[in-house]
């Protein structure tokens, strides 16, 4: 199940539970049995960066300032810049990943920090910090596994239009495919709860894994929300490391491959499909031929046919056997997921 939020509302206040007298033993049991409250969840905020020297500075200061109870870490990914020494001036706790690509740091990042709640942003500048809190209490609040924010750029400049165009078909891919929840598949400013982040596999080495993001938690059936942010340009001197071509195939290609992992049924059904267009295409003409004279005049073509239509049915069987196979690996991802404690009550 998933849910859209549109709006946020930042002043909600928490009404205080009256208070509850119990006679004796009575009310001994009832303080061991109910959940224990926690005042507040843990935060930490983890920013990914490449070089990003003339932005992280200002990055970490505005988390601080709006999230200023939560831990905030940087982690390099071979900079040859000044990155890590302007993080760390700035407060954050700066570490080191040195496999190149987003996926992998993200993979150390989730490995490594332990917290109630993920707030993950680019150390670019383009994500609005003031938009943390409310992220966080929407997903503490609704009992979420994860916010995301949707990309509201005013700047024409700030998205580019291949980039935008690129998301627009991808995402409708995903939504197509895996059901609705998500509407921008590529957003770097997200929020996840601890049981997101722990059963979280991580399989991507590059920026695809923002997409890997959305399909486990659409595959689960967690229960997410998606609200608008402000995207802003890059400040100058920043330079983007996104290639729209380059990146935009390997995200393609990572949806392309988790449809055949998560789906197969319809994924070799598909294949199948194409094959049996095909044959048919090539036999229907051999086989009125056939029926009309008695003799096979094109028996090249007849043997082509006949084998696609072998091989369609191979790519059906598959298909079964390897759904047979995906539901067991969702029921495992099922189990690692709720072997992480839910979050606190608060």
């Amino acid at each position: 199940m998933s849910e859209t939020i549109v709006r946020l509302s930042l002043d909600q206040a928490e009404r205080p539970s009256a208070a509850v007298t119990l006679p004796g033993e009575r009310a001994e049991w009832y303080a061991n049995t109910m959940p224990r409250r926690k005042e507040k969840p843990t935060v930490a905020v983890l920013i990914p960066c490449f070089n990003e020297e003339a932005s992280i500075g200002k990055v970490v200061a505005d988390f601080h300032a709006a999230l200023p109870d939560a831990a905030i870490y940087v982690y390099d990914n071979n900079s040859t810049d000044r990155t890590v020494t302007m993080a760390r001036a700035a407060g954050a706790v700066a570490r080191t990943e040195r496999l190149q690509g987003k996926g992998h740091v993200v993979r150390r990042m989730f490995a490594d920090v332990d917290a109630d709640v993920y707030v993950l942003v680019d150390g670019d500048d383009t994500y609005d910090a003031k938009a943390a809190p409310a992220m966080a209490r929407l997903l503490v609040e609704r009992r979420l596994d994860m916010v995301s924010a949707a990309r509201d750029a005013p700047e024409a400049t700030a998205y580019r239009l291949g980039h935008r165009l690129g998301n627009i078909v991808l995402s409708g891919m995903v939504r197509r495919v895996f059901g609705s929840g998500i509407s921008d598949l590529l957003s770097g400013y997200r929020v996840f709860s601890r049981r997101f982040v722990k059963s979280f596999p991580a399989l991507a080495g590059g920026f695809e894994t923002e997409t890997e993001f959305t399909i486990h938690a659409l595959t689960l059936n967690m229960p997410v929300a998606e609200v608008r942010a402000p995207y802003r340009s890059r400040p100058e001197g920043s330079q983007s490391k996104l290639n729209t071509i380059v990146d935009g195939f390997h995200i393609l290609r990572e949806i392309v491959t988790l449809i055949e992992q998560e789906r197969p049924l319809g994924f070799f059904s598909f294949i199948m499909a194409l094959l049996l267009s095909t044959a048919l295409a090539l036999g229907l003409p051999v086989v009125i031929m056939f029926v009309h004279t008695g003799l096979v005049e094109r028996l090249p073509t007849a043997v082509l046919s006949a084998s696609l239509v072998l091989l369609a049915f191979l790519s059906l069987g598959c298909g079964l056997v390897l759904d047979a196979v995906a539901r067991g690996r969702k029921e495992f991802k099922r189990l690692a997921y709720l072997a992480v404690p839910s979050m606190p009550a608060g």
